[in-house]
């Protein structure tokens, strides 16, 4: 069950660390301290809903005021 596929709805920790390009661990801090996006723990394995991770990442770029200062 390793093998996942970008249609599912859903995403592991592995993936979501790649698409923020941050490690592993980072994504398990984030979660431990709540900064992240909601996971779900199936078993042993997190995953992360993909329009929870796209909302997540579009409210953290809507509140980057110098990143919204650099495009205007």
């Amino acid at each position: 069950m390793s093998e996942t596929s970008t249609t599912s709805p859903f995403m592991t920790t592995k993936e979501f660390a790649a698409l923020v390009r941050k490690p592993v661990a980072t994504i398990r801090g984030w979660r431990h301290r709540g900064t992240g996006p909601q996971g779900t723990k199936f078993g042993r394995e997190v995953l992360y809903r993909r329009d929870v991770v796209e909302a997540w990442l579009k409210q953290r770029e809507e509140a980057d005021e110098i990143g919204r200062r650099a495009t205007a």
